[in-house]
Parts: C-alpha cells; structure tokens; sequence
C-alpha cells in the first residue's frame, strides 16, 4: 500500500497517536504524518503510508484552513485554554472592535510562535524547557495569513473565526495577537483544521470507521494526492536517468511537478533551467 489517508483526527489524541494506530491497521512500519495537529485540536490530519511518507515536505508547505474559538479576557502560559490561567476577568471586546482589527492579522506577518511550541532552542523543545519554567527568546517567523473571517459569537467572551494560512502558522498566537490589538488578551479554545491542500473534511475517515479489511479503501492514491501539481509523462530513457539520479532535457518551464511512467507515479520532479531531477522518488 502506497498513498495518503486523509483522517478526521478527534480532539484529545495525539497525532503520533494516530499513526500508530493506522500502523496497526494497516500492519506497516513505514507510516507517518504530513504536518502534526496538537492534541487539542481535530480534525485533517493527512498520514502517509509507504513511500509516500517522503510527500512529508510538500504536504507540509500546504496551506490550511481552520475554525478556532477564541476566548477573550483571560490569558494562560499555553496561549491555548488547556494552560495554567495567568490573568481572567479582563476586558471583553465587543464584534465591531474585533472587525477593525482582522486586516491587521492578514497578509505576510512576523508571528512569534508560543513558549509551548515544538520550536528547538539550541537542540531541545521550547515546551520542553517551557515546563521547568524557563521562558526562551524564540525569533519571528513570517507566516501568510490569507484571511480571518469572525462567524460568530458563541458565549458572552467567546467568538469563533475561519481562518486560511500558510503551513508554521500558530493559531494560538493569532488569538494572543488579536487580544494584544485590542488591550486585552485572549486564548484559543478550540480548533478544527477543516482543510490541508486538496484534502477537506468532507474526504477524511473517522478513525473508528477503519478496520483492518477497510484501511486500504480509505488509501488515496498518489496520483489523487498530487492531483495539484502538473503532470509530466517520462519516456524510458527519463526514467532510467532520473531513477539513478541524472538529470533529463526537457523542454519545460522551470518548477515541480508529478513525475508519471504508463500511468504510474514515479515521484516528484524539480525543474531547473530545461534540466529535470527527482526530489522525491516513490515508486517501490
């Protein structure tokens, strides 16, 4: 079995627990995801199961879309609302202050990810030193945010927000920003990421419909998973190069894309000024 599943992971679980529990299922060694989701959230998690796990950098640099739940006036060392609460009872501001601030958040931004962040400082993770109390100077990202839609209002200091961004955005720092904007300070409650790249909600698996007869039916195949990219048809003299890591003339427009032989995917192409290589290969 080779190819992604495209799984509606519940909140509460891990997303290195969710591999290995499609590991079992699947009774493959070679299964790993695209892109963690933290235990507090649910929902896409795509995972990879045979050589498809080397899709793990492209399917990373896809943008995501979220709904998250922001909570206003109260503040926890996680940004998120599983922490240990620092400040409550602070203001609470009402939808149209929350309005005029959105524009502020979108577009190219420089984000400072969270103290408990999976980010390595010198070797080890922040939320590591984090937890003994040691609060380290973590640098900027920049990170695209392409929009923030507010919904609703759910409760007297909870909003929820649609949000589509760029792969190594925080959506907790989001809330804290957002906060900060308007004299207060905010966490996140809850998250469902409803989208990574081609893959939605609505074509994702619970984890409790797989069985070991069924996983393979929940298996998209390679060449639906980089539905997105443009394919290019290799002859047998390109493969024999390619596959041995020599670089085939073509006539192409520098870029990536989805290396196919008699209608099976070989793997990933990079383009160079007219000379084709393999960046990842997937044929077994």
């Amino acid at each position: 079995m080779i190819g992604l599943i495209s799984l509606n992971k519940p909140s509460g679980m891990s997303s290195s627990t969710a591999v290995v529990k499609i590991k079992k299922l699947a009774h493959m060694s070679r299964v790993g995801h695209m892109g963690t989701l933290d235990p507090l959230a649910s929902g896409v998690l795509i995972i990879g199961v045979g050589k498809a796990t080397r899709l793990f950098d492209y399917y990373l640099g896809k943008t995501k879309t979220y709904i998250a739940t922001f909570k206003f006036g109260v503040s926890t060392d996680t940004l998120d609302s599983e922490g240990q609460v620092l400040t409550q009872g602070l203001y609470v501001p009402k939808k149209e202050e929350i309005l005029s601030v959105l524009d502020k958040l979108t577009g190219e931004i420089s984000q400072y990810p969270p103290q408990f962040s999976a980010k390595s400082v010198n070797g080890v993770r922040a939320y590591k030193l984090a937890r003994q109390g040691i609060e380290v100077d973590l640098k900027p990202k920049t990170v695209n945010i392409k929009y923030i839609k507010l919904l609703e209002q759910i409760s007297p200091d909870e909003y929820t927000f649609e949000i589509d961004c760029s792969s190594g955005t925080y959506i907790r720092s989001i809330a804290r920003d957002m906060g900060k904007l308007l004299n207060t300070e905010a966490i996140m409650t809850a998250l469902v990421r409803t989208r990574c790249g081609v893959f939605t909600l609505d074509n994702s698996v619970n984890l409790d419909s797989l069985t070991e007869d069924n996983i393979s039916q929940y298996i998209t195949s390679l060449n639906d998973a980089l539905s997105a990219m443009t394919t290019y048809n290799i002859t047998d003299n390109q493969k024999e190069k390619l596959v041995n890591g020599v670089a085939a003339v073509v006539d192409l427009t520098d870029g990536q894309y989805c290396l196919v032989y008699e209608n099976v995917v070989v793997g990933i192409g990079e383009v160079i000024s007219n000379n084709l290589k393999i960046k990842n290969f997937l044929m077994e």
